[in-house]
Formats: structure tokens, sequence, C-alpha cells
């Protein structure tokens, strides 16, 4: 075991600034994790611990923030707040007087930052401390970026899941002259002594240095999301995009390859994208249960296709990537993978996923799940929220070198996909749930969703899921710290430099009447495989009722298995029909037009106020094909 002088000589490899190293010159201690043995060993409180409580004082009241348990596959962390169990996409504050389009420090909380800032440095200088250097988007290019975390020690199981979230550096492995480019400063007493008991994370841009203070212990908005911001600015000041998506290289029986990154809000089906289709214990695949009729449509895909993951959340298309094949490069910015494993609810449901859980090579870190000590954590059992209500966020924390068949390294894209969360609609309650399984994007379409969007039907990963709202930009617009039409500007312009990527929208959860869950979007995946890709003949494709869903398919036949023509084109469903989708449609199309609207500054490029006035004047697919004259 390393001693102080060994913690000592390896913070004096790195160049800090003075007030860190003021910081960590008062602090009662400071430890650097030698390994992830010895990062387990402090998220337990000791070797010889199975239960763990972090705890602190607040106000001379000590409040339990988490409870931490050791099981045989790893260690599980619970929060005793309900709150504390998914992400508040309203956490972001900015700090600083750089441009942004998010709201500051002082016009939420009607004070400057600055005096609570150094409350923290005071606050963190009488605590035994943590030090974990690591890179952010430290991806498999080496394209990652220096950066530490400085928290309390008895909040260990914090640190453990960002250095398997972002890949960390051991104590013995730190370079000379490491510069961290971002810093997260881990607080959590002060969400409850200044911020009313909510997830609050300031971003504090300064020169050449990221400032990320979390004051909550769940590693969403800031472990993970925060880490993301960090990228998504020094992207937006080097004019590249680390995009929110999924993945998958797809091999089909035929040898053929195609592979899909699948963008889309929270919920949007990233991690399912890069998931096997989950068949009936007969082998087939559940495409759709009628909600009206009460039937189910079954479907037989005998030989699916073999899935080589990329990227589970965070794809780094940093220029060093690019090619000038015309199509889009990506790479992983991160080491590990969230997943949300609520759609797991028993034995059998995912069995790659199971069997990397609950016989990991090495130990994990679950959230939200039922852990009892020295038992094997089961990621099927989820916490409860209420007796009978189990959390709708349980997750995993999977180190992408235990994801089988996972691909290191960039890859070029040939589908860029969009996942839109669904509701129900029908005639008689009808919503926005209009879109076929997949509809064929004009460029200048694709890159009017990701200005909108949407959040979509019963998000399960964050704490609002109320109606239809926008995650904005490139559905990565909640973790950008500056302003939304430079974002704009830069998903345009990479859409024009990438023409030979093509674009098509896939929805879930519901197409009309049907449910699907993510059974729609798996089918898309084998049948755009198999045929290499998303080029059509122009005669399989027809404008779609509702303009913004660009081209519907005539027809889709995926291993021999022809698929309805009603959830290709929703309006021709019996319980839709034309009067049902057209009201959907108009809920949709004004939904755009009031979230287009704050883009039309005069800082967008020419060519994007094109595009929002052809949606706010109501044109057809061709003047958007028009605009950007590619499919």
């Amino acid at each position: 075991m390393a001693d102080y002088n060994d913690y000592r000589a390896a913070i004096n490899k790195m160049i800090l600034p003075q007030e860190v190293k003021d910081l960590l010159k008062a602090c009662k201690e400071v430890t650097v994790p030698e390994n992830r043995a010895h990062l387990l060993e402090m998220a337990l409180g000791g070797n010889e611990n199975k239960t763990f409580d972090v705890s602190f004082d607040v106000n001379g009241k000590t409040v339990r923030e988490a409870n931490v348990v050791r099981c045989k596959n790893g260690i599980c962390a619970n929060y005793d707040d309900t709150y504390m169990r998914r992400r508040d996409p309203d956490s972001m504050v900015i700090a600083d007087d750089l441009p942004t389009d998010k709201i500051t420090h002082e016009a939420r909380f009607g004070k400057p930052f600055e005096p609570i800032r150094q409350e923290t440095f005071q606050w963190l200088s009488n605590q035994e401390l943590i030090v974990m250097p690591f890179y952010s988007g430290s991806a498999p290019m080496d394209l990652g970026y220096p950066s530490i975390v400085i928290l309390p020690k008895n909040s260990a199981f914090f640190a453990m899941a960002l250095a398997d979230l972002q890949g960390y550096v051991e104590l013995n492995d730190i370079p000379n002259f490491f510069k961290p480019r971002a810093v997260i400063y881990v607080a959590p007493p002060f969400r409850h002594t200044h911020y009313d008991g909510k997830q609050v994370v300031i971003h504090n841009r300064r020169y050449e240095l990221h400032e990320v203070f979390s004051y909550n212990l769940y590693p969403g908005p800031s472990a993970k999301k925060g880490v993301y911001s960090v990228l998504l600015n020094i992207g937006e000041t080097e004019k590249w995009v680390t995009l929110h998506a999924s993945t998958v290289k797809i091999v089909t029986p035929y040898e053929l390859t195609t592979v899909i990154m699948h963008e889309g809000a929270s919920g949007g089906g990233k991690s399912e994208m890069i998931e096997p289709l989950h068949r009936q214990p007969d082998g087939r695949l559940l495409l759709g249960y009628n909600i009206a009729t009460e039937e189910d449509v079954l479907v037989s895909i005998a030989d699916s296709c073999e899935l080589y993951p990329v990227t589970d959340d965070m794809a780094l298309a940093h220029p060093s990537i690019q090619t000038d094949s015309g199509k889009l490069s990506v790479a992983d910015a991160e080491d590990g993978w969230f997943l949300r494993v609520n759609h797991i609810t028993k034995y059998g449901t995912e069995p790659s996923t199971e069997r990397n859980t609950i016989h990991p090579k090495n130990p994990l870190v679950f959230l939200n799940i039922e852990g009892v000590p020295d038992s094997t954590c089961l990621i099927w059992e989820h916490i409860m929220d209420a007796p009978g209500k189990p959390c709708s966020n349980p997750r995993v924390i999977m180190p992408r070198n235990l994801v089988d068949n996972h691909i290191d390294g960039a890859v070029e894209v040939d589908v860029r996909s969009f996942g839109l969360r669904q509701p129900p609609t029908t005639r008689e309650k009808p919503d926005y749930g209009i879109a076929g399984m997949f509809h064929v994007l004009p460029p200048s379409l694709a890159w009017l969703w990701r200005l909108v969007a949407p959040r979509g039907f019963a998000n399960p990963s964050i704490t609002d899921t109320a109606g239809m709202n926008s995650e904005g930009v490139g559905s990565y617009w909640p973790f950008a710290t500056g302003k939304r039409v430079d974002q704009a500007n830069l998903l345009l312009t990479q859409i024009l430099k990438t023409p030979e990527t093509r674009h098509v929208l896939v929805p879930n959860q519901h197409i009309g009447a049907y449910k699907v869950g993510f059974a729609g979007q798996w089918v898309t995946r084998e049948f755009l495989a198999r045929r290499g890709g998303a080029k059509f003949r122009p005669e399989l494709l027809t404008e779609s009722r509702c303009p913004l869903l660009g081209y519907a398919l005539e027809s889709v036949k995926v291993d021999g298995t022809v698929i309805s023509k009603s959830f290709l084109q929703v309006n021709l469903q019996q319980e839709v029909g034309d009067d049902g989708y057209d009201a959907g449609a108009k809920m949709l199309t004004d939904f755009f037009k009031k979230e287009v609207e704050q883009y039309l500054t005069n800082d967008l490029l020419p060519l994007g106020r094109q595009i929002i006035k052809a949606c706010l004047e109501d044109r057809g697919v061709e003047d958007y094909f028009e605009l950007i004259p590619k499919l």
C-alpha cells in the first residue's frame, strides 16, 4: 500500500492551479487511487466492510446520501432520496461570463457563485480527499483530455463510477507534467445547505480549465454528462462535436457490413441499438401489440445479424479521425457504458448483458438495483421507489472491454438514425406517435430533427417526463454550456461535409396503435444491414403525409418476412386513419415550429435559415430535399 509521500509525489507530477495546490495542502488527508482494487476498498470504507453508509454533517445533522453494499459481482450503491436516482434535466448552471444560452447562477439563485466556490474549497480543505486523474473523452484513440476529480474519501464509490466511465490513471502511471483541462469538485452537502436539496452541477469555464462543481452523488449529471459538457465545450472552441449516439457495426449472415449510428434524446434507443433483439420463447420477435384489438404481431427472423458495438452514448467526431470518403467517422468517447437496464425484468431477457454482469472479470458498479451483502447483484431486481413501484432508472457501469465483440478505434458511419419515443396514437386519442417503423430523411430534415430532438413519451432516465419536451441541438443540448446556434451550425456543417452518410428516423415504444418497445428499431436495423444501408430507389419511397417525416417506405421484407404496410404508414392503421394521423401531425408540426424559431438569430448559417423557414411555412418533402439534394 502506498503512503503519504507516494501520493504527494504523484500530485507533484501534475501541473495544477494554485487554488488546487492550496486545497490539497490544507486538507486532512489526500489519497491517489493506486488501482481499481484500491478504489473498491475505499468505496466500502475498508476491505472488512460489507456495507458502508455515505453520510455527511449538514448543519449539525447526519444525512445519509447513499448506502454501498459489497456483492459477489461488484458494489451496489443506492440513494435514500428517490429524487437522486435519475438525472434532473435542470441540474446544469453556468457560473462564468462566457457566451451561453443556459441559465446562470446569478439568474437562477439571485447571487454570484464565487463566494460559494470559495466555501466549497474551504469545505473540501477540511475533508479527507481523493484526487483521481482521468481523461475526458478517453476513447481507445488516445484523444482524451487530462482531467482530475477531487472528492471526499467516503464518496469513493463515485470515483469508482467515474473511473469506469471515463478511464482513470493509476498511481504509478501518472505522467510527468499532467496538466488538467478539466477538474470536477464533489461536495454533496451543498445541495442541502445551498440548493434546496436539488441536483445542481455548476460549470465554471476558465482559461484553459473547465471547472465542474458537483453538489450531488448521482454520477449522471456530473461524472457522465458533466464530462460530456467538457468535451462539447472543447469541441465548440475547436469546431468539432461529440455526438449523443450509439454506434454499431452490423454483419449480416451473408457477410455484408453496415455501420449505424443512432442519436436521440435520453430514452431514444441508443443502448438498445447495440443490443441483440429480444426473442419470444419460440424464437420469433414480438413486433407489436395492438392496444385496441389486443392482438400480437410476431415476425420470424431466423438468422439475425452479428453486432459489433463501437459507442454506447458518446461518439467523438474528432477532426483527426475524419477521412475523405464523404462519410462521418466516429470513435468512442468513453471507457465504460452507463447501461440502463429497466427493460430487463427477468432472467433470459438479454443474455449477453446478464452473463457479463453476473460473472464479470472484475467487480462492477451497480446503481438503483437491490444489493444484498455477499449475494450476486442481479440487474432485473430493481430497487423500489415506493412499494410495488420499481425504480425506472436502474444502471450498471459496463467497462467497454467487457462488452462482447466491441470495436476499438474509429469507424465510418453508413447510416445516421435518430430515435423518438412515441406515445400510443388512435383516432379516439390522437397524439404525435404517427411515425412509421422508420422514415428516410433528406439531410435538411435530419438536421431539423436534431435541432428539436423531442424527449418524447415516458422517459425513464430523467425526473421530468410529462408531455413532449425538447432536448435541443443534437439531443446533447442539455449538456452543452455555450450558445445554441453555434452547435446548430456545427451540426449543419458536419452533415454537409459527410454527404455519403444517409439519414433515417426510427421511433420506439409505439407506432400508432401498436406498442412496440424497441422491436421496430431492431427490425429496422436488420433490414438496413441486409440491404447495405439506406440508399433506396425512388419507387420504394413515398412522401410522408406529414412532411417532417420525410419519406415513408412502400414495402419492407426482412429475412423473407413481409412487414405490414400499416407499420410503415401509420394512417393506414384502421385504429388511426387519416383523421387521427392528421391530428397527431399537427401536434408534431406545432411543436417543431415552436422549437425552431429560437435558432433564427443573425449567427445562424444562411442555409439553416432556409431550412427553418421551410418548416415554418409548412413546405413539402421535396422542398426539403432540394435544399440539400441527397438521399
